[in-house]
């Protein structure tokens, strides 16, 4: 009985895709917590991207864990990816944006800023391969921290989010937007979103993409189609602005674990199936490195 046990956990050492942990760092006079996942068996002597993925508002880094898959493209591909947690489940990501994080405020890049230089030294994280993405309030984060944080990173990934506070001084950095058309929370083109609960005015996606591509002198984006699925890409030596929208789909992460219940409290539409979102930021993100 004791070798069959003995061999069952050393075949769990063997298969499990991951190994992921709770943690915690001090950041602003607050001790921030975060999910840290390094898949099992991924060395540590070559350094190896990041991935760090924010919550939306409401959310929770256990949640987005949860819900977007990233854990299983972090172990298919080899990356880590870190979970944080917003304060009170909110990001402060400019322009009002959104709930505690922007009212207390709170100092979010600060944090994200602690945060990746902390992986980074314990990981052996390819400062060349730091990657963003989130989707909503998360999303709204990912572009503050393109363009305020202190860590360049090689590109972002929002999904259903805008900039709201602009960028006065973008700096170059490949940007995929996936948004979808029926969005009723963030607009596509911008506006006060009917369903939103923060009743901002937000710009439209096209407005904040187009500081990106002025940023990284983008030429003429060419535009294909499949489906209800549009992609709309900028080439801008070695980066990239890309938007991806989605004709029926509303305010959610296409192809994320439908759970009914917690979507329903985040206030979130049923995920698109028209594409899995995870698999597209990842192609994207793993074909934009800085340089």
């Amino acid at each position: 009985m004791k070798a069959l046990v003995l061999i069952f956990a050393l075949l769990l050492t063997f298969l499990a895709p991951a190994l992921a942990r709770e943690s915690s760092i001090a950041a602003g006079g607050r001790t921030r917590t975060y999910i840290l996942l390094r898949p099992s068996g991924l060395p540590r002597t070559t350094p190896v991207p990041l991935v760090v993925v924010l919550h939306g508002g409401f959310g929770t880094g256990a949640q987005a864990e949860k819900s977007y898959r990233w854990d299983e493209a972090a172990a298919a591909h080899g990356f880590v990816v870190a979970y944080p947690d917003g304060v009170r489940r909110s990001w402060n990501a400019g322009g009002g944006c959104c709930g505690t994080g922007a009212s207390a405020p709170i100092d979010d890049v600060g944090f994200l800023d602690a945060l990746i230089a902390k992986i980074s030294s314990e990981e052996n994280i390819d400062p060349a391969r730091i990657y963003l993405t989130g989707i909503s309030n998360g999303a709204a984060m990912s572009y503050r921290y393109a363009c305020d944080g202190k860590i360049p990173v090689a590109a972002i990934g929002s999904v259903a989010g805008t900039m709201p506070g602009g960028c006065a001084h973008p700096r170059p950095t490949s940007v995929m937007e996936i948004h979808g058309l029926q969005d009723r929370n963030i607009p596509f083109d911008g506006g006060v979103g009917p369903k939103g609960v923060t009743k901002l005015d937000w710009p439209a996606v096209q407005t904040t993409l187009d500081i990106f591509r002025r940023a990284d002198a983008c030429a003429p984006a060419t535009t294909s189609r499949s489906g209800v699925v549009e992609r709309s890409e900028s080439v801008c030596g070695n980066h990239a602005v890309t938007l991806i929208t989605i004709a029926d789909a509303g305010h959610q992460w296409p192809g994320s674990v439908d759970k009914p219940v917690i979507r329903t409290l985040l206030g979130l539409d049923a995920p698109s199936t028209a594409l899995d979102a995870t698999a597209t930021l990842w192609s994207f993100f793993e074909s934009h490195p800085a340089r």
